[in-house]
């Protein structure tokens, strides 16, 4: 309950972002260039994704077996290790914001507007990593409730400070979207604080962060590579799907791309309690493993999948009832393009959520136990070989517009659950030990 907690209120910071810039004058400019934006970000986050995986394994395995000793030198290291990755991030963000949203087929008017949002979240990114990575080691070793309350305190201070930078209320100039952009950075910053002051106090037991001053540790970088990196590139392929996803829409019509902005928060939201439970599976089948009881890995898996079915069905059902109320919360005209759009991608969306819950948990398991290849594998096949020109093919080859492009994710997302199931089935995965890889496999099935 407190992972979904966290990650509701990591979205409410995009929905705030976006609620008020959709009261700026140019509203629809503004909610284009935040969606390209918005992908952007997902898109720099690969490097950290992979780091953030292999190190929520390595520690939920270690903590799992007894050993804080490892537990607290992962965390040392994987501290450093994204220090750097998020400066090096920024910096080359920061530098090609405009190159990278007129790749994706952002006018020029747009791609301005976009950088105004992204530069000052560029500064910020090493703040807002170390904050991810921090929230994922407790995570780990089965703390989720410390992160929650940090997250609650960052976010109201990203709503007070949104709302008076972005339409100039308390006093503060009214910068519009650059305004957004730092109140988050702001809140990340509060939200870093607060988190490593309780994790250099020892507050957490069996968990001490301290000031990285060791050279990096070559054999457990390795170690965190081999996990992390088909994360990574997991993450990457993901966000090529949705990144074309946007470049298809873009050559239809701009508007189309507004409105998939705004799904895409709804989508967020909706897909919260899924992840979270997914989330939480990565870290109990770590612990698991490293415990050396499959049995009860196996267990974790068949409850996740139960609840995300349960829960993503009742969303889905949601989204259809409510889709027309949810674009108006936006004060998005009822009856023009944008809201007719909006209603069409939020009732699509709800088609691929009970499907998609199957490979969400199985996610969870195959993260937690290493197995990020075989994740990967599913993703690549999935995202490059269906999604993308099935998209192509519906929206932009047969002219079924943004309807087409849509369309496309539902269906890849059947076959994407069917394939992970079957691999968890199949229980290569299903190897213990406090390092990875390097314990006791189960016996292979006939």
């Amino acid at each position: 309950m407190p992972i979904i907690g966290i990650n509701m209120l990591q979205a409410l910071m995009l929905f705030v972002d976006t609620l008020l810039c959709a009261r700026l004058p140019n509203a629809e400019p503004v909610l284009a260039a935040l969606s390209y934006g918005v992908q952007i970000i997902w898109f720099l986050l690969v490097a950290m994704m992979g780091l953030l995986v292999g190190t929520v394994a390595l520690v939920a395995r270690a903590h799992g077996g007894k050993d804080p000793a490892r537990v607290n030198h992962i965390v040392e290291q994987s501290t450093k290790l994204t220090a750097i990755v998020g400066v090096v991030v920024g910096a080359l963000g920061a530098i090609f914001t405009v190159p990278l949203m007129r790749l994706l087929g952002a006018s020029p008017a747009i791609a301005e507007l976009g950088a105004d949002y992204l530069r000052p979240l560029m500064i910020g990114t090493p703040f807002s990593y170390l904050v991810v990575l921090f929230t994922g080691i407790l995570r780990g070793v089965g703390n989720s409730r410390v992160p929650f309350l940090c997250a609650v305190i960052a976010n109201v201070v990203n709503l007070i400070l949104n709302y008076g930078l972005v339409l100039g209320h308390f006093g503060l100039p009214q910068i519009g979207i650059t305004g957004s952009a730092v109140a988050t950075v702001c809140a990340q910053v509060v939200n870093l604080v607060i988190l490593t002051v309780v994790l250099r106090r020892g507050a957490v037991p069996g968990l001490v962060l301290t000031v990285p001053r060791a050279p990096i540790d070559r054999t457990l970088a390795r170690e965190l590579i081999k996990v992390g990196w088909p994360a990574g590139l997991d993450f990457l392929v993901i966000n090529v799907g949705f990144l074309t996803i946007v470049g298809l829409l873009g050559r239809i019509d701009e508007v189309t791309v507004a409105a998939h902005g705004l799904g895409l928060r709804v989508q967020s939201l909706a897909f919260i309690p899924g992840l979270s439970i997914s989330q939480a599976t990565a870290a109990m089948v770590g612990m698991a493993l490293g415990a050396g009881d499959i049995g009860r890995a196996k267990a974790v898996l068949r409850s996740s999948i139960l609840l995300c079915l349960g829960v993503m069905a009742i969303l889905a059902l949601v989204i259809f009832v409510a889709a027309d109320w949810i674009v108006a919360a936006y004060d998005v005209p009822a009856g023009t393009p944008l809201a007719d759009y909006s209603v069409m991608w939020m009732h699509i969306l709800g088609y691929g959520m009970v499907p998609t819950a199957v490979h969400i948990a199985c996610v969870g398991l195959l993260q937690g136990s290493g197995a990020t290849k075989t994740s990967l594998k599913i993703n690549v096949v999935t995202n490059l070989a269906v999604q993308i020109p099935v998209g192509a093919i519906l929206g932009l080859g047969l002219e079924l517009g943004a309807w087409g492009v849509w369309m496309s994710i539902p269906i890849a997302a059947v076959l994407r659950s069917a394939w992970a199931y079957r691999e968890y089935r199949l229980e290569k995965w299903a190897v213990t030990g406090v390092r990875v890889g390097a314990g006791t496999p189960a016996p292979a099935k006939s």
